[in-house]
């Protein structure tokens, strides 16, 4: 869960496409899981549903934008194992704001839950924002092998983020490209928070040496738990995105990465955190194959 490996044959309109998910009844949604990747790995990744909770919300509150989400992933969601069902349950809906919480059940079993705010901005009173980080651009990156036709990723100062070789301050900036850029808001936000559980673990296992994520469901267990996404208005960009990734501590077997999503230019279009697990793999673990493994 912390890489794109097991979706080598994808492409970002394939992703895209499902993230948008369709109406099944009143505030029900019907999301698909996609197909299993190249390296037979069989668990969702937790950000994809995300990225549907977000799209359903959307369309649930079509006249207002979604500000922030909080998801929880409770319990894997199966590749093949039937679709995913998002239930949205309205809170409060307002004029200005509304609030629900997405709940993503696969064979009527809750896996994932997501909090939503969505808003009608405004004009602004005040605004600054936190600059983009001073480092190497996409062209000095090195290429990341995270392959989707569609989308490069490139690490700065980093050549392989799942090596326990790569040792180094708990920090990541990775450079991403997309092709298509999403015109609309709903799914632009969806890519966004698509790729913000990715590089988490990687970046509080570089500041220790002999780990990396490359050991993840061999030898430790890894997952991301949460993850929450600000998004600031607007969310628009063209050409590259930095991602910048900063773990602030780990330590009782979980670990917390807060982050940012700046534009080329500078604009910062997003902030996130992730909570992640960090654990021994027990004994008994090893009966489960690794693909199904969290």
């Amino acid at each position: 869960m912390t890489t794109d490996s097991a979706q080598a044959q994808w492409t970002v309109q394939a992703l895209l496409d499902l993230f948008d998910v369709q109406p099944a009844g009143d505030d029900t949604f019907t999301a698909e899981t996609g197909p299993a990747g190249e390296d037979e790995r069989q668990v969702v990744e937790g950000t994809q549903v995300l990225a549907q909770a977000i799209v359903a919300a959307a369309k649930r509150f079509p006249d207002k934008s979604v500000r922030s989400v909080y998801a929880v992933f409770a319990r894997a969601v199966m590749v093949g194992a039937g679709p995913v069902e998002l239930e949205v349950d309205v809170v409060s809906e307002g004029r200005s704001t509304a609030t629900a919480v997405v709940t993503a059940k696969q064979n009527g079993k809750r896996c994932i839950t997501v909090t939503v705010l969505a808003d009608v901005p405004t004009s602004d009173v005040i605004r600054h924002h936190l600059p983009r980080p001073d480092v190497a651009g996409p062209d000095e990156a090195n290429v990341s092998q995270m392959p989707m036709d569609g989308r490069e990723v490139r690490v700065v100062d980093v050549v392989d983020v799942n090596s326990p070789d790569e040792v180094g301050p708990p920090e990541l900036f990775a450079w991403l490209h997309y092709d298509p850029i999403p015109a609309r808001d709903d799914l632009a936000k969806a890519l966004i928070a698509y790729f913000t559980g990715h590089l988490g673990i990687s970046t509080t296992m570089r500041a220790h040496e002999g780990i990396g994520t490359a050991q993840a469901h061999l030898t430790v267990s890894t997952a991301p738990m949460t993850v929450s996404v600000s998004f600031h208005e607007p969310v628009r960009w063209d050409g590259w995105i930095l991602y910048t990734h900063e773990s602030t501590q780990v330590g009782a077997g979980m670990s917390y990465v807060r982050g940012a999503v700046h534009t080329e230019a500078g604009e910062l279009i997003a902030s996130f955190a992730q909570d992640g697990l960090i654990r021994p793999l027990r004994t008994t673990d090893t009966a489960i194959k690794e693909q199904s493994r969290l």
